[in-house]
């Protein structure tokens, strides 16, 4: 290099190619579906990140409400199991015992379930035992498979139906239809936003974090973009499983986990060589997975039995929390399943014959489809239960995001406002997006569309209402201006 050469300047990054068409047209398109989703689900969305943050930590509330309910101060040996249940039906010789759910800590109550005529779908009584001195302690409503109490079981049915009955859970499935489209959504406009503005030489461009050098609306986007960033994979999970419990969409999800050999196997407790049917169920979001209740009382005393029932079930390998479905007959097996606990990861069941002191059929977690190990996990998550309280926590903090995630949105649409005060809020992005893409592009859209509606119903048919209102809306200016 010469002496006398004046030194280089570093020359200005190169400008990023203009965006394609039809690539400006899918993000106007995308733009504009966000916005309106957003706006409109919003409030579904809220409703269900409030009561499912209640839910979230429901199983703690329950252990410190029904204290008195689920444990004990008595010290010493268990009595057998027959007797804590003898003293049980004694109690309750009025109703039909349905199951028992023993103890197996230090502290804890037997719970024996009754079936009960006078109470709802999926409910049983429960009658608490003292295992130390064979006393009840008292007893409540249990309601379904999780064995959830009045409590949960009252915020269960808010966050499922808002206490709607059937009627009510359009809202719910409403919201996990459209909340995975909405995060996604958002999540590919702001990587095209920060992508943008790499490209552009601005490397300070935040992604995951607040940019607290902006204000107004930059700093209100900012915000909703990194809470939006980290929460994203939450709220996909959250829609995921709450649609395979939904009223619609869980129909053809549990015809597609049929169709796939998906579903989760059963146990056979017909001692007659009958077959077993795969459950199908979806594991219960709030309890709702139901144990089968007999009908009928036995024909047999199934009490002084289940000592040796569960002893077996011990050899067998089933070790942890069990729930001992008592036969409604003389040809039905007792089923003993691990219940849905914290830390519990692989529920295995076994029938037993108990006059021939012998297990009949077994069904374990380790062989079952992975998609079925899978739904189970993700129930148990979507519980709160999986990791204890750590899953709690961790749902409750998403929910809380999503509620400011919803806040935030709502505060940049009224920050959008024109400032001569004409319209009390923001434009909603330009329309004409699916027409920019291009015929075969726009095909495609619509194609997919219509596939992911019909599996997710109220998703297909709020977006067709809000399709065919904006189009209706766009042709009524056009003829205004015309």
């Amino acid at each position: 290099m010469s002496l006398t050469q004046e030194p280089s300047v570093p020359s200005a990054p190169p400008e990023s190619p203009p965006p394609s068409r039809s690539t400006g047209a899918g993000r106007l398109l995308l733009r504009r579906l966000h916005f309106y989703a957003g706006i409109l689900v919003a409030p579904f969305l809220v409703v269900a990140a409030v009561s499912g943050a209640l839910y979230a930590i429901a199983p703690t509330l329950e252990n410190v409400v029904y204290d008195r309910y689920l444990h004990t101060d008595s010290t010493g040996a268990p009595q057998p199991l027959a007797d804590q249940v003898a003293a049980a039906v004694d109690a309750r010789g009025d109703l039909e015992l349905s199951a028992v759910r023993p103890s197996t800590e230090p502290g804890d109550t037997t719970r024996v379930l009754f079936t009960d005529p006078a109470l709802g779908k999926s409910e049983r009584l429960a009658v608490f035992v003292d295992p130390v001195t064979a006393e009840p302690v008292g007893e409540l409503v249990s309601y379904g498979g999780s064995g959830a109490l009045p409590l949960r079981t009252w915020i269960s049915q808010l966050h499922r139906h808002l206490h709607l009955g059937e009627p009510g859970r359009i809202y719910s499935e409403l919201a996990a239809s459209w909340l995975w489209v909405i995060a996604l959504g958002g999540l590919l406009l702001w990587i095209a936003r920060y992508r943008k503005g790499r490209a552009n030489g601005n490397d300070r461009v935040r992604l995951a974090t607040v940019d607290r050098r902006v204000r107004g609306r930059n700093r209100t986007l900012s915000w909703h973009g990194a809470i939006g960033v980290w929460i994203v994979v939450g709220l996909v999970f959250l829609s995921a499983t709450g649609l395979t419990w939904s009223r619609f969409a869980g129909e053809n999800v549990s015809d597609l986990r049929t169709a796939l050999s998906w579903t989760t196997p059963a146990v056979e407790t017909d001692l007659t060589g009958g077959s077993a049917e795969a459950s199908g169920d979806h594991g219960g979001h709030t309890g709702h997975d139901v144990t089968a209740q007999p009908e009928t009382a036995p024909a047999v005393d199934v009490v002084p039995q289940l000592d040796s029932v569960l002893s077996l079930a011990r050899s067998a390998g089933v070790e942890d929390k069990v729930e001992i479905t008592v036969p409604t007959d003389a040809q039905t097996a007792y089923k003993v399943t691990e219940t849905r606990e914290p830390w519990q990861f692989s529920p295995n069941s076994v029938a037993i014959d108990a006059d021939g002191g012998t297990v009949v059929d077994t069904s374990w977690f380790a062989d079952w489809p992975l998609a079925a190990q899978l739904t189970n996990w993700g129930i148990a998550l979507h519980m709160g239960l999986l990791f204890g309280l750590w899953s709690q926590i961790a749902l409750f903090v998403l929910a809380a995001a999503l509620v400011v995630l919803i806040v935030r949105g709502y505060q940049m649409w009224w920050q959008r406002r024109p400032r001569n005060g004409s319209r009390p809020v923001g434009r909603a992005p330009g329309r004409g997006g699916l027409r920019d893409l291009g015929v075969p592009a726009a095909v495609g859209v619509l194609v997919v569309a219509a596939v992911i509606g019909w599996f997710v119903p109220l998703l297909g048919i709020s977006l067709a209402v809000f399709l065919a209102v904006d189009v209706a809306i766009g042709l009524g200016r056009r003829m205004r201006t015309g």
